[in-house]
């Protein structure tokens, strides 16, 4: 029988960031200027815990560990309201530009901070952007090294930043870990991303709608993806070019309201959860 959104739990996960953490906006703003910045990921998360419990909804945050060593009373909240808590890197830096020495560096300190700021060791795992290509697979081992069991960091499109067009679309076991690819909606013949971020904000809705029901209609979840600065309209603009300024602002307005009728329509739980019911395949990533 054909499993439905309604039926079968998909995977809603939050990279757990501040607005001046994004890529985007690494030429602009120096790592060491990010203390300075004014922070508003507390009430952004909160406002989205808030949302999740009135849906009787879990979901796995992929948390920075910059911001848990930082600010761990935040992430000992998540962890206390149930939510599933994976690792988001520390620096948020691309692996692709990493060295794999300082990638498993990088790795480890977060997983160390994220651990000391609520008492869980993740076993999940996102790259910043989506950063894990055909020339970073070796990160896949390098994580699965360091006690990751799922990762979520391979986008299967053609993007100027991320993506592997012809990786798996569904979960599959891999380099010693499962996979769980970003959800794309296939249409002649090609990956189209739908489910989060930009593509949450920018898209018409009913994309969004059309990946998640393919994806269920083939027996697999969907994986829903969004930053606490995504619900925060108000943050501060910073001096970007244009092509960075419409995908970064771009439809903060209208992502609570996408998110009430998401949760409305299907089941959501963590990535863990949304696994359990998954035909996972066996076959190495190519």
């Amino acid at each position: 029988m054909i499993s439905t959104g309604r039926t079968m739990p998909n995977a809603f996960t939050i990279d757990l960031e501040d607005y001046f953490h994004v890529s985007a906006f690494d030429d602009i703003l120096d790592r060491a200027d990010w203390d300075r910045q004014e922070s508003r990921v507390e009430a952004s998360t909160r406002r989205l815990l808030d949302l999740l419990d009135r849906f009787e909804v879990k979901a796995t945050f992929f948390v920075l560990g910059w911001v848990a060593d930082r600010k761990p009373d935040l992430v000992r909240e998540v962890a206390e309201r149930g939510h599933e808590i994976g690792a988001h890197s520390f620096e948020h830096r691309l692996v692709y530009s990493l060295s794999r020495e300082a990638f498993e560096a990088d790795l480890q300190r977060c997983l160390d901070a994220v651990e000391a700021a609520c008492g869980v060791r993740p076993r999940s795992y996102r790259a910043p952007s989506f950063s894990v290509r055909e020339d970073s697979l070796w990160a896949l081992e390098s994580m699965a090294a360091h006690g990751i069991e799922i990762d979520s960091s391979i986008f299967p499109v053609r993007h100027d930043r991320y993506g592997i067009p012809s990786y798996p679309r569904f979960p599959l076991q891999t380099h010693g870990l499962v996979e769980f690819p970003m959800t794309t909606w296939r249409v002649a013949g090609v990956n189209v991303p739908c489910c989060g971020g930009g593509y949450l904000r920018i898209f018409p809705e009913w994309v969004l709608h059309r990946g998640i029901r393919q994806a269920n209609d083939a027996g697999q979840p969907a994986v829903l993806y969004l930053h606490p600065w995504e619900v925060d309209p108000d943050q501060p603009r910073m001096p970007v070019g244009r092509l960075t300024r419409w995908r970064h602002y771009t439809g903060l307005d209208r992502v609570m309201g996408r998110l009430e009728r998401l949760l409305e329509r299907y089941q959501w739980s963590t990535i863990s959860e949304a696994l359990r019911s998954a035909p996972v395949a066996p076959a190495e990533a190519p």
